[in-house]
């Protein structure tokens, strides 16, 4: 593998981001669903509610994604994004990849004037916590996170 490249990813990715949002899925327990993933990223990427960074190769293959929602801080009084999704294929891993997506993801917030970028992740997921202490994210000591599902 030669270069990593990231970018913005634009409704021309489409069907590259949807196959990689497919796979997170997968890695996250749910059943293969290729048109729930197009439909998901779609209407993500048409109604500007998320950003979605795409690494690829030096041809171009896809290598991986991350996603970022953009919302608000009022402790802060200014706008945060919430990094939600990141993945990388098997056979991109620990090649740098997922480094170069978190620090687009970085450079993209501090452009558009973020105060902070929040995520969560397993807590048996420890390759991506390494991958996050190594740059510099410090886990939360303070605050307890919760969830309430709406809908199965």
């Amino acid at each position: 593998m030669n270069s990593i490249t990231t970018r913005v990813a634009s409704l021309d990715d489409l069907a590259a981001v949807s196959a990689l949002f497919d796979a997170y899925r997968q890695f996250y327990a749910r059943p293969a669903d290729p048109a729930l993933a197009e439909r998901f990223i779609r209407e993500r990427m048409s109604r500007a509610e998320s950003v979605i960074l795409i690494a690829q190769d030096a041809a171009g293959t896809p290598l991986g994604f991350c996603q970022l929602y953009p919302t608000f801080c009022s402790v802060a009084a200014g706008p945060i994004y919430v990094l939600y999704d990141l993945f990388v294929t098997p056979a991109a891993r620990r090649l740098g990849t997922g480094r170069a997506l978190m620090l687009a993801a970085e450079g993209y917030a501090r452009q558009t004037g973020a105060v902070r970028m929040d995520l969560s992740t397993a807590r048996t997921n420890l390759p991506a916590q390494a991958l996050y202490e190594s740059l510099g994210w410090e886990r939360d000591q303070v605050f307890y996170v919760y969830n309430r599902n709406i809908r199965p």
